[in-house]
């Protein structure tokens, strides 16, 4: 079993949305950190949003925030991150990682799912 396996990825016009969805195995799910982050075309990783499995404590990056959610279903092991109002600067791969805002470079994370945002 993969320990953090990402889905939910498309292609989408600007303005739309896309629900991704992690599924981790082999952590203790209840007392968790989890982010979000995402590497466009040609760039490194950005980290977008963190979740705190324990009090559902929530931060994002400004660039996302009031449009990107993420959220957690603890009884799935499951973390969440709803996009809506997709620009085309949005695009890339973005990964679930085991990891906080502060923690999140040295943390595992998955293969990443694939966004395309275009008209």
């Amino acid at each position: 079993e993969v320990p953090l396996a990402e889905s939910g990825g498309g292609s989408v016009q600007p303005g739309g949305s896309l629900r991704l969805s992690c599924v981790m195995r082999g952590f203790n799910f209840d007392s968790l950190f989890m982010s979000w982050v995402r590497q466009a075309p040609g760039k490194g990783l950005d980290w977008v949003a963190s979740v705190s499995s324990y009090n559902r404590d929530t931060r994002y990056a400004q660039s996302v925030e009031g449009r990107f959610t993420i959220s957690t279903e603890n009884t799935k092991n499951t973390v969440y991150l709803d996009l809506k109002s997709l620009k085309v600067e949005n695009p890339g791969v973005y990964y679930c990682d085991q990891g906080s805002s502060d923690t999140w470079e040295d943390s595992p994370r998955g293969q990443g799912t694939q966004i395309t945002v275009s008209s």
